[in-house]
């Protein structure tokens, strides 16, 4: 038998499985992916023909792990190698010709396991056989692979503190000349076994380098030390700790490459080491999940642009200009740091670009968050911030981002002044944004002081997509905030009235309040007591103390301000326009074809023209004047002057009824300075007949008003009252021989008695002054007067009558006003017993005297007629219907006063 052959054997890691090799032994060489196996074959053995399927398992002998093996793409010529080997013993080899020894070699022996295989003599010639050149390029292997492995250890925080040097001698191999041999012969171009393997990336040193020794060292040791920083969001200096642990990671990596591979490689291997660079620069990137990474870096931009920028500093407050200093040097360093380790680069900038929106929209909402004055000119002082703090800032961070020895060709964008251009178009609008969501509290208390967020929004209303965001989102927050069941219609006229004037200072036009005015108009309509409201505001006077409730007091205003007309005439209101007029400007772009430009701030044309017909105006308008007349006793200019504007705005012939009420009371004051010194109602009566033979003079007891003034022992009480309320208080007031010092009692009964009046009035009367702190009832219908709201707690309160009970004023009038509340329900309760016919009669008799003048001057009336001239001159209006008068009025036949006939009801005489 032939002595036995040696053969090298190559298998790849990703093609490895498991099964026995049939051969007596096994030698592992190399590394991770490359495995060089060394096995004695016999020759003519018939193991030594394996088929290209054949798998083997093998154990290594220093950690016992088990590697799957294969050897597809291997052919093993046994019997060549024999042949060459018998002739080689006939035919020795020249002197030249050096056959390396494996290490485990038991015959020739070799230097321990994992040694280096000693000297490395580069051969003159070429092998002489596939198998010789293979012995000497899996040596080669070898050696550079050793050198180019790291030690099994983590990289921290700690290593970053030491010296280059002092990391080199501890992490890395000395380069030798056998390892620059080796190194040579692997990755030279011209050395004999690249060009064997010309085209094939199965022997490559470099992607070894790249893909498997580097990549699996930073998984294994340097990666966790990274995603742990990361995962510290207690850490504030954990971007700068990671980036750190990286540089250390990244200069070890490199080195060899760097300084010693470099040589042996094309141009210095530039272009090797930049795809190692980027390679690990993916590396580092793909090992930190990428919302890991976003929080981090944006939470860490954000809390340190915020105070860089001044975000949360006012204008006119002082900031601390040590710590901006040490928030921008540290943004700075760790963007830096972070960049040279690849973890920076058009993601951070994309990254950085999104923070920096962000806090541009916090400095504008924390800044210019609802200062409303005009002078402060925020457009303006916004532009200057952006070009002088925020620009500048940003400019600062990108230089560090963008790294132009690394990241050349990447960034073709430099900074520019039109960057900063549209960074401040930005910025307006955001401030434009934020005024569209402040627009329904700006208008809501609206004042002239506050004209500053309206003109904040003429520089963001520009575009026509912008114009319909605005108006859309404020006719939204009306809907939402104001037109509602909750709000009474004064509120919304005020609101209305606002609107108007805040949009005709942002756009004189008129085409923005056309259109967020329409639902309110819309709205308003609906509601029934729109006009009243609307009349009464027109008829109010500034001047009341105290102001009477749901009052329009904003638009008496107008009144007294414009005179009731408006204050500027459009020049352009016709369809020609004027060429001389140099302020004249098209009309905007999103104007409606129907649109036709109104006189400029015409509150009183947009309140009136609410109602589709005029006739609902002036007959309420009537009805209100006519109320007024009856109560006021001297000057009515301010009616003579709205009576005035509605004649220009609806003409004479529609408001003469209310211009002849308005004469007949100027006529009045005549004839009252003739009656009256006349005392008695019946010579009043004659001295007026004579006076006015036409007229005839009428007395109405329920429609008189009265000023009450009260002087209590604690407090002064002034109202405005009905004659029958004042009747009732007077009759408690104390008589010229009454020295009694307790107060005076009276009853339900002895009232209606003394005052000739129905018990529900004098209960409704005693009601009244219940709830007004003045009377106290403190026995089922029998009333005395509160002199003083600290006195008789255990009257109003028994509950509370114990020796110990606190006297003091709150409890006192928190006793009363309970006691006053009582007292409604209990008078509430009483009324209920009657029956609806006998309220329903006692309502209709004071309306009684109304039908019958009217059917004595007039002649027979039917029942329509007779309701439409109830609603026009009784004050304050007639609340019953057709079916109601019907019934009263039937009730009148039966009692013969009245008659039915063809024409309708007339009297009977």
């Amino acid at each position: 038998m032939l002595p036995s052959l040696d053969l090298a054997v190559t298998f790849d890691q990703d093609e490895m499985s498991s099964w026995i090799l049939p051969v007596t032994s096994i030698y592992y060489l190399g590394s991770v992916s490359r495995v060089v196996c060394l096995f004695p074959i016999t020759a003519f053995d018939s193991r030594a023909e394996i088929a290209a399927s054949t798998d083997f398992c093998l154990r290594e002998s220093r950690d016992s792990r088990p590697l799957r093996l294969s050897l597809e793409s291997l052919r093993i010529k046994a019997v060549m190698a024999d042949y060459e080997r018998i002739f080689a013993a006939v035919f020795p080899p020249s002197a030249d010709v050096v056959v390396p020894t494996p290490v485990a070699t038991p015959v020739l022996g070799s230097t321990g396991l994992g040694q280096s295989f000693g000297g490395f003599v580069a051969p003159a010639s070429e092998p002489q056989s596939s198998a010789e050149e293979q012995i000497k390029w899996d040596r080669a292997w070898h050696t550079a692979t050793s050198y180019l492995s790291l030690p099994n250890e983590l990289i921290t925080l700690a290593h970053a503190t030491q010296s280059e040097e002092a990391l080199r001698a501890r992490w890395l191999k000395p380069f030798t000349t056998e390892i620059a041999s080796a190194v040579s012969y692997l990755v030279s171009i011209n050395s004999p076994g690249n060009k064997l393997r010309r085209g094939s990336n199965k022997d490559n040193l470099l992607q070894w380098y790249y893909e498997e020794m580097l990549s699996r060292h930073y998984v294994e040791y340097v990666s966790p030390t990274i995603v742990k920083y990361f995962d510290d969001a207690s850490n504030r200096d954990a971007l700068l700790n990671a980036s750190q642990v990286l540089q250390v990671a990244l200069a070890l990596y490199l080195y060899p490459l760097n300084v010693h591979i470099s040589s042996f490689l094309p141009e210095n291997g530039a272009h090797e080491i930049e795809e190692a660079r980027q390679n690990l620069y993916g590396l580092f990137t793909y090992s930190i999940p990428t919302k890991i990474y976003v929080q981090r870096v944006g939470d860490f931009l954000d809390e340190h642009a915020t105070i860089v920028l001044c975000i949360n500093v006012r204008w006119n407050q002082k900031a601390d200009r040590a710590a901006i200093s040490d928030a921008h040097e540290k943004v700075c360093r760790v963007m830096k740091c972070l960049n040279s380790v690849g973890l920076a680069g058009p993601k951070a900038e994309r990254l950085f670009a999104e923070v920096m929106t962000g806090i541009l929209g916090r400095y504008v909402r924390v800044q210019y968050g609802g200062q409303w004055k005009p002078y402060l000119n925020l457009p303006e002082r916004l532009r200057d911030w952006i070009e002088n703090k925020f620009s500048r800032f940003i400019v600062d961070v990108l230089a560090q981002i963008r790294d132009t020895s690394h990241d050349k060709g990447k960034f073709d964008h430099p900074i520019s002044y039109g960057d900063m251009q549209k960074w401040q178009q930005t910025g307006i609008r955001m401030l434009g944004e934020l005024r569209t969501e402040e627009l329904f509290d700006v208008v809501c208390r609206w004042n002239e002081s506050m004209s500053g967020a309206i003109r904040d929004l003429e520089h963001y209303i520009r575009e026509g997509k912008r114009r319909f965001q605005l108006t859309s989102k404020f006719s939204e927050a009306v809907s939402r905030r104001l037109l509602q069941p909750g709000a009474s219609t004064t509120e919304i006229l005020q609101v209305y009235i606002a609107i108007i004037r805040a949009f005709t200072t942002l756009e004189p036009k008129g085409v923005l309040l056309d259109r967020v005015a329409r639902p309110i108009r819309r709205y308003l309509r609906e509601r029934e007591d729109t006009v009243n409201i609307v009349v009464g505001g027109l008829l109010a006077d500034m001047d009341e103390d105290p102001a009477v409730p749901d009052t329009l007091y904003d638009l008496a205003e107008v009144v007294e301000l414009t005179g009731g007309l408006p204050q500027h005439q459009s020049s352009d209101d016709g369809g020609d326009l004027n060429f001389d007029d140099m302020t004249w400007e098209p009309d905007p772009v999103d104007a409606p074809l129907e649109y036709m430009k109104s006189n400029d701030a015409d509150i009183i044309g947009a309140l009136i023209s609410l109602f589709e017909t005029k006739e609902a105006f002036t007959k309420e308008f009537q009805k209100i004047l006519g109320e007024r007349l009856l109560r006021k006793e001297h000057e009515f200019d301010k009616e003579v002057q709205v009576l005035e504007i509605l004649k220009v705005r609806f003409g004479e012939s529609n408001l003469q009824a209310c211009e002849v009420m308005l004469r007949d009371i100027m006529d009045s004051r005549r004839v009252d300075a003739f009656i009256h010194k006349e005392q008695g109602f019946a010579s009043n009566q004659r001295l007026h007949t004579k006076l006015k033979a036409t007229r005839k003079l009428t007395w109405h007891p329920s429609l008189g008003q009265v000023v009450v003034n009260l002087d209590l022992e604690d407090r002064v009480v002034r109202e405005e009252v009905q004659t029958w309320q004042a009747s009732v208080i007077y009759a408690f007031s104390s008589t010229s021989d009454t020295d009694s010092i307790d107060p005076i009692t009276k009853t339900v009964s002895d009232l209606s008695e003394s005052l000739e009046m129905s018990e529900s009035l004098v209960r409704s009367a005693l009601t009244f002054w219940v709830s007004k702190l003045v009377l106290v009832q403190y026995r089922p219908d029998t009333y005395r007067v509160l002199e003083t709201l600290s006195s008789d707690i255990n009257t109003l309160n028994p509950s509370a009558s114990s020796p110990s009970t606190t006297t003091n004023t709150n409890i006192a009038q928190a006793a009363a006003v309970a006691a006053a509340s009582e007292a409604v329900h209990a008078a509430a309760a009483s009324s209920a017993v009657k029956s609806e016919e006998e309220m329903l009669a006692e309502k209709m008799e004071v309306y009684w005297n109304f039908v019958k003048a009217m059917l004595t001057n007039q002649g027979a009336m039917r029942l329509e007629r007779i309701v439409m001239m109830l609603k026009m001159v009784v004050p304050g209006g007639f609340p019953f219907g057709n079916d109601e008068l019907r019934a009263f009025l039937g009730g009148k036949v039966a009692e013969g006063r009245l008659e039915v006939g063809a024409g309708g009801f007339k009297i009977v005489h």
